[in-house]
């Protein structure tokens, strides 16, 4: 569904109302109705990612940022908001430290104030509550023993690959290079390739066969922990990615002429995928309503069952439908291509914010709750591989408006199983606006205290 919309202003593109309700629209640009939603549904939870939704995507996860505003207004929403993510709340690369550079406040009067952003990293593994405090549900000494080892692996194998391969700057360069690329994150190594798709733009057959050469070291570590008796207990993440194979493996994403294509090769725990992270922290947020885990107190994402319809199943069995949220999921990763292979077009579907976003969808239409997905287009971040949502200017409409023509998938993809309900063409930072602007309106409804927890009945 297409609908007007007002011209690009400072808070961003904004449409004009409409009677369909938004968890049946397609990339609605009607920001008011959402913010509305958000500010006046009591029984409601925000599910949302972190790169490209609130901070812009960039080639060094040093260098990234967070909005002062933005990290005051998740207080408003208190239990009622949680992040999922595939990054680490922990660690030099951690969203914890660039809170607190936002903040510009140390790490023991954040947490005395309770101001960090609750929910899980690591694609579900690593749970963090809002004073800081960090666990690892269902993670053995072996396993982080394992990772820990990992990002020196990926370091040894970029200087190996460089070592046979042109690289047209410095020593020193190069060696920053690698410094940037490989990300030590605690449950989740991941080398990194941004950094190296802008150096060899101009050698794109050398990029695409680093890309191969990190696919092979991902594989050669799975190898590595089955010899160790821990074949079990990883997988690899590609973001972004092609969707899976037969197998149930994520298919890597050769760069184009336009586009990086897989830039982060993450070794990640088996069971850490965002979609599963769904139900745990539906699990919390049930506890905080009605006193009792509808899963069990010690649930934990590496439990759960991790195929779509078990997951839309184990909800229904456990969760009292009375007590279901309106959920808000919100993500800017999301693919489709389509490829023609033996005479026939054959869809792939990816995008590491996909499963989480189709599970949300899905509990909605199965508990009738309404659930919105937004997608968020970080596009015009200084990472170049996603599409970028598509307007063209609506005729007869005063002020001018606009709709959105294509979404981020493959336009030949014409039967997508994920809706997406809400767009925000200007990225992250009309999204900020939005969300400081529903925050504010929710602090002062009537029936809401800004910061209290929800409410037992």
């Amino acid at each position: 569904m297409l609908l007007a919309a007002e011209p690009l202003s400072k808070a961003g593109l904004n449409m004009m109302n409409t009677t369909a309700p938004l968890h049946e629209q397609f990339l609605s640009l009607d920001h008011n109705a959402l913010a509305h939603l958000l500010a006046t549904q009591e029984n409601l939870l925000i599910i949302q990612d972190l790169d490209g939704v609130c901070m812009g995507l960039v080639k060094d996860p040093l260098t990234r940022q967070l909005d002062k505003r933005y990290i005051e207004a998740t207080q408003t929403f208190a239990a009622h908001f949680f992040v999922l993510t595939n990054g680490e709340h922990i660690g030099e690369r951690g969203v914890n430290r660039i809170l607190e550079a936002a903040l510009d406040q140390d790490g023991q009067q954040i947490q005395q104030e309770g101001l960090y952003l609750p929910g899980l990293a690591g694609g579900g593994v690593q749970w963090q509550d809002r004073f800081g405090c960090v666990s690892h549900p269902g993670v053995s000494e072996a396993e982080l023993a394992f990772l820990a080892a990992v990002p020196t692996q990926i370091g040894h194998r970029l200087r190996a690959f460089f070592e046979q391969q042109p690289w047209t700057g410095s020593a020193a360069a190069l060696e920053k290079a690698i410094t940037a690329a490989v990300l030590d994150n605690q449950v989740s190594p991941t080398a990194n390739l941004n950094v190296f798709y802008e150096q060899l733009q101009d050698q794109p057959a050398v990029y695409r066969d680093l890309q191969q050469a990190m696919q092979t070291l991902m594989e050669d570590l799975l190898a590595e922990a089955q010899s160790l008796g821990l074949g079990e207990s990883f997988f690899v993440h590609y973001a972004p990615n092609l969707g899976k194979d037969v197998h149930g493996q994520e298919r890597l994403q050769l760069a184009s002429e336009t586009a990086s294509g897989t830039t982060d090769f993450q070794f990640m725990l088996r069971g850490a995928v965002k979609e599963v992270g769904v139900l745990a922290l539906l699990n919390r947020y049930y506890f905080e309503r009605t006193g009792t885990y509808p899963l069990g107190e010690n649930f934990n994402v590496r439990q759960a069952p991790r195929s779509h319809p078990e997951l839309l199943a184990l909800a229904q069995a456990h969760f009292d439908p009375a007590h279901m949220p309106t959920i808000i999921g919100v993500g800017d990763t999301v693919t489709s291509q389509v490829e023609e292979e033996n005479g026939t077009l054959e869809v792939r579907r990816g995008g590491s914010d996909r499963g989480f976003l189709h599970l949300v969808q899905d509990l909605g239409r199965t508990f009738e709750t309404g659930n919105v997905v937004v997608y968020i287009d970080s596009s015009a971040g200084e990472v170049k591989n996603r599409r970028p949502l598509k307007l063209q200017p609506l005729e007869g409409t005063n002020p001018p408006g606009f709709e959105v023509v294509a979404g981020p998938g493959d336009p030949r993809d014409r039967s997508d199983p994920l809706l997406l309900n809400v767009g925000f063409p200007g990225g992250h930072q009309q999204y900020i606006e939005l969300f400081c602007q529903a925050a504010h309106h929710r602090a002062h409804h009537s029936i809401f205290t800004a910061g209290s927890s929800l409410p037992k009945p």
